[in-house]
């Protein structure tokens, strides 16, 4: 039987109907456990449609070994579209099974072999798809993709002009940079350069996967020295800025921020220097995840043990307060400590003061640190917290009319 055939053979055997249809591939969230560290949030919202071969194809429920071995077959084969179609269905069987992706990770040096062809590009869309789910949870199969020459074809897409490649391409990356093998392999190879210029250039999905890879790269410090030396935070920012303030996106973007913090002068200054960038950062302390509050509050931290004089005033001028506060009672632990020692830092004097100013910014604070601990923390931080909510809300507000008034003079 020829290998035209034996698609056909493998199609009637195991489906229900034999009309073909159009339908778009999946975009369905494929995410990982944290591990290790890393954060292996592997996103596919991509809105891509391509001819599918037929609803009526391989289910996960008669994916026998039989069924599996011809989908193998037909991938190994030299029929071009006997390999779209094997993609396309190791595509959709691996999409939420792990059984499915250990079955074929004999598929990985075939898929890979696939991105090298001189192919139409939804033949190298439904390959890297494919590769993709295959890596999804699944460690032994991301590095195995790898060490099959995956990374230079991935990174040839990361800088095509089809954007659908290059989100494909960011997404792979984001994937495989989870696993802790393939972080010096992919920083070596020159990929941060492109990730940084892919969150400058790329559309809004490729921007989140590219941050999200840096993101995963930079708990390796040769790749987050590689990382500083592309002076990724002005863009970095600028999706902060874009992004919603409660969105993974926004999370790893403060992560990255965190990191280029304690690095030296030149990130701090350009962080105060970017406008609105210090708020931007303020606003997810207010409304991220715990974990991306957690990262902001450690960037507004490191700023402030830098030099306090410098960047006390430029913190406080976003409205911090009510923020850090509310961290000193719903945060994590982290989150918890790193707010009280920031509260502490903007205080307007460096040492406690002796006498009982109750209805003074800083002396609300101090009160606040010095019951924190104690065993009525809950009742009395809440109450607190209200005050200074007022107290600083009033002040933000009497900053912002200031601000727009300057903002509409000629």
């Amino acid at each position: 039987m020829d290998l035209a055939g034996e698609t056909n053979s493998l199609i009637s055997t195991v489906a229900s109907s034999s009309s073909s249809s159009v339908s778009s591939i999946d975009t369905s969230l494929d995410c990982d456990s944290p591990r290790g560290g890393d954060v292996d949030h592997e996103l596919l919202h991509h809105h891509h449609t391509a001819a599918a071969v037929s609803s009526s194809s391989v289910s996960v429920s008669s994916s026998s070994s039989a069924s599996i071995q011809r989908v193998l077959s037909l991938i190994r084969s030299e029929d071009s579209d006997s390999r779209l179609f094997a993609a396309r269905e190791i595509r959709r069987l691996t999409k939420t099974s792990h059984r499915c992706r250990r079955h074929f990770s004999q598929a990985v040096e075939p898929l890979v072999s696939m991105l090298r062809f001189d192919s139409p590009e939804s033949h190298h869309e439904a390959a890297l798809l494919a590769l993709l789910n295959l890596a999804v949870k699944d460690e032994k199969n991301k590095v195995s993709i790898i060490e099959a020459g995956a990374l230079e074809p991935i990174i040839n897409f990361l800088q095509s002009n089809s954007p659908t490649l290059q989100e494909y391409a960011s997404a792979s990356l984001l994937t495989l940079s989870a696993s802790a093998n393939n972080k010096p392999i992919i920083g070596a190879n020159g990929v941060i350069p492109l990730l940084v210029n892919v969150i400058k250039h790329g559309s809004p999905q490729a921007k989140a996967d590219a941050v999200m890879a840096l993101s995963n790269l930079s708990t390796l410090p040769d790749n987050l020295s590689m990382i500083l030396s592309t002076k990724p935070l002005s863009p970095i920012l600028n999706l902060l800025k874009s992004s919603k303030k409660s969105s993974k996106t926004s999370e790893k973007c403060c992560s990255l921020i965190e990191s280029l913090m304690v690095s030296g002068e030149e990130p701090r200054s350009g962080l105060i220097s970017n406008e609105g960038g210090v708020l931007a950062v303020v606003e997810v302390l207010e409304n991220g995840s715990l974990q991306a509050r957690e990262h902001a509050v450690g960037v507004l931290l490191t700023l402030c043990q830098s030099d306090r004089s410098k960047y006390r005033e430029p913190i406080l001028r976003e409205g911090v307060i009510p923020g850090l506060l509310e961290l000193t009672v719903q945060g994590t632990s982290k989150s918890r400590t790193k707010a009280q020692r920031l509260l502490c830092l903007l205080r307007d004097s460096e040492s406690p003061r002796s006498e009982v100013q109750p209805d003074t910014i800083e002396n609300i604070v101090s009160s606040l640190i010095s019951h924190i601990d104690g065993d009525d923390q809950s009742g009395k931080a809440k109450k607190m917290l209200a005050e200074m909510v007022q107290v600083s809300m009033e002040k933000s507000l009497r900053h912002l009319q200031e601000r727009a008034s300057t903002l509409v003079r000629p």
